[in-house]
């Protein structure tokens, strides 16, 4: 079973402030660093490092070949990856003193998908292999359809939540992976508990995972749901966090793992991704997850 991914691929640059910039401010940063980045790129960087056969599909720009670089070298698959005219897409970042995060998002490469693009990459998949999709590229609907015809499973993290998505069938989606503010954007309720309840009753036989922050995740399908608290680490940076557990909770789910046990590799990753700067830069190897002691996780 090979896993698809098909997403976006940024150059982050990130840069380190005592404050997040004020509407008519003017405000000096104290270092600025680039990265590879994008949530496409570190999802996949994350399910590589987790131990996943994965295929990672975008576009980049001119300057872009250093992305397809960090995909390779990250052991994930670059054959699907291909260079155009123009831009690749990237962030500005800024960090605070904190550790807490905003991002200004240029779409660049990952906004001119084409539908030929498209189908010469499904193409590539069979029936039974899976497709993970965020919501930095164009097409996303088209994507969708095609996979499913093609028999793909779909997870989708609905990541930025924006209009786009509303064209999407989400009938065809296998599982969610999302946070407790896309999880209010598509149901129109904001307690996690009405969240999970809504998408089980809209979408029957989907899965669920859904990320609370400081009060951990929750999986759900149809017949059982469990939890898992957050490891207390200190936070250097919280960039790129979420991508680690999508993809370190995938990757442990192709593996046989319980759900349990899946949330709980996921937000150690995650945890000791939050203790480092970058993005893909943070996303830790399965060995240092498997082996790294972590101070007792809070319970929710």
């Amino acid at each position: 079973m090979k896993i698809l991914n098909f997403g976006s691929l940024n150059l982050d640059y990130v840069y380190a402030v005592d404050h997040m910039v004020q509407p008519g401010e003017t405000l000096a940063a104290s270092t600025m660093e680039t990265y590879c980045g994008g949530k496409g790129l570190n999802q996949s960087i994350a399910l590589a490092r987790a131990g996943a056969e994965v295929y990672h599909a975008g576009l980049i720009g001119e300057e872009g070949e250093i992305l397809r670089k960090a995909v390779a070298d990250s052991g994930a698959d670059t054959s699907c990856i291909e260079t155009i005219a123009g831009k690749s897409g990237h962030t500005i970042i800024q960090v605070d003193q904190n550790g807490q995060n905003c991002i200004l998002l240029y779409g660049g490469a990952n906004r001119s998908v084409t539908r030929e693009f498209v189908d010469r990459v499904i193409s590539k998949f069979e029936r039974g292999d899976i497709l993970l999709l965020q919501n930095e590229i164009n097409e996303l609907s088209y994507i969708i359809d095609k996979a499913y015809e093609r028999g793909l499973e779909i997870i989708l993290n609905p990541s930025p939540y924006d209009q786009n998505l509303e064209g999407c069938d989400f009938g065809k989606i296998s599982m969610f992976l999302l946070n407790e503010i896309e999880g209010e954007q598509i149901t129109g309720v904001c307690k996690p508990e009405e969240i999970l309840d809504e998408l089980k009753e809209r979408f029957p036989g989907v899965k669920v995972v859904l990320t609370l922050g400081g009060q951990g995740a929750v999986y759900q399908d149809q017949e059982r749901c469990c939890r898992q608290g957050i490891y207390q680490v200190e936070a250097v940076d919280t960039t790129g966090a979420g991508d680690t557990f999508t993809g370190y909770f995938i990757a442990s789910m192709l593996q046989g793992k319980e759900p349990q046990q899946c949330l709980t590799l996921a937000a150690k990753a995650s945890a000791i991704a939050v203790s480092r700067a970058g993005a893909a830069p943070s996303i830790p190897e399965r060995e240092e997850v498997l082996h790294t002691d972590l101070a007792e996780k809070k319970e929710i």
